[in-house]
């Protein structure tokens, strides 16, 4: 598969992952934030927690979404989380921090076959 079909289905997979979490009455303050470890596919908040969300998305029949999500991965992830909460003094203040997955299965049509989201999943 070519990066540019990759590209395409991560980002196709991350606009469904952030209209879910928009669904269940989150703000999206971020998508696709860089840092020097790598990027955070999403940050989401509503008055409660904040959200740092890692998007899996694969095709049919593709290994599980969450395959890829392991520690060195998780422990990226907290480094780059830490350096956003640093870096945006102005971010809302929410009594919790949440470490999500949302895992997107997309048919060979572009149609989405299943959405899983896995809360404090690390």
């Amino acid at each position: 598969m070519s990066n540019d079909l990759r590209h395409h289905l991560g980002r196709a997979g991350e606009r469904l992952a952030a209209e879910h979490l928009e669904r269940r009455g989150f703000v999206i303050l971020a998508r696709n934030h860089r840092t020097r470890w790598g990027e955070i596919d999403l940050i989401a908040a509503d008055t409660r927690r904040t959200v740092f969300c890692e998007v899996k998305t694969r095709r049919l029949g593709a290994a599980g979404p969450f395959e890829g999500l392991r520690e060195p991965q998780r422990r990226r992830l907290r480094r780059m989380a830490a350096a956003w909460l640093h870096e945006h003094p102005d971010r809302p203040r929410t009594p919790e921090l949440r470490f999500d997955a949302v895992g997107v299965t997309i048919d060979a049509h572009g149609r989405l076959v299943a959405l899983e989201h896995l809360e404090d999943a690390f």
